[in-house]
């Protein structure tokens, strides 16, 4: 083969890598490449965004986890109790300016909607086929837009409590949320938990209306626990 039709080939096999992963949607494909190289974003004004990036913060492969909590009463309870779905299945990216504001459009979290697992079955299918109808909107995703408490150069070392306001988009329906907690910082990463509150009328959900249930409290309460490293 001769060296201007490697190139050539190269080039193809090239385009090709990139068009692949421009088109992928989950946010586990940017953080596979964060050691090596930037992602390509899939649009235009991502991309232009991510070019005014100083620093992206990429959830790692462990250390995440969103539940949610609500209090309920059984008929077969003396006493209240919060039912708690957890799930692992998260991905996403937070991006700074120079400034150390967020950088809306190129920050996104997602989360897989059907995943979410508590201590009854039947609980977690009601809450995927019902609650979430997570076959017509299967992630809940979470647009960070300011947070407070983190500063550029991140710290070495140490922790501070955080602020971040984001938008939270369930079932199709975007409710602004506020969220509060602790981060910690070492090895130029930020880990640490994040809660926020709402209620099941301002994501326009239903509460829940089951024979076992005596009642169900109108307070949605979501939990992030999550691990950021840098994407270079």
């Amino acid at each position: 083969m001769s060296v201007r039709i490697a190139a050539r080939v190269t080039f193809v096999a090239a385009a090709a890598v990139s068009v692949f992963a421009c088109s992928q949607s989950e946010p586990e494909v940017a953080y596979a490449q964060s050691a090596r190289a930037s992602t390509p974003a899939t649009t235009g004004v991502q991309s232009d965004a991510a070019k005014r990036a100083a620093l992206k913060l990429v959830l790692a492969p462990t250390g995440n986890e969103a539940r949610y909590r609500v209090r309920e009463q059984l008929m077969s309870h003396d006493l209240p109790n919060d039912a708690v779905g957890e799930t692992k299945n998260l991905t996403g990216w937070i991006s700074f300016d120079s400034n150390g504001k967020v950088i809306r459009d190129a920050s996104k979290f997602t989360v897989d909607a059907s995943s979410f697992v508590s201590d009854q079955d039947r609980r977690d299918g009601y809450v995927r086929r019902r609650l979430l109808e997570s076959d017509s909107y299967p992630q809940v995703i979470l647009v960070p837009t300011e947070i407070t408490g983190v500063k550029l150069p991140l710290p070495t070392s140490g922790s501070a409590p955080i602020t971040m306001k984001a938008d939270l988009t369930v079932r199709g329906v975007t409710h602004p949320t506020t969220w509060t907690g602790t981060a910690s910082f070492a090895n130029g990463g930020v880990s640490g938990k994040a809660a926020t509150a709402f209620t099941f009328d301002d994501i326009q959900l239903d509460q829940p209306r089951v024979p076992v249930l005596l009642s169900v409290a109108d307070t949605i309460k979501l939990e992030i626990d999550f691990n950021l490293v840098q994407q270079r």
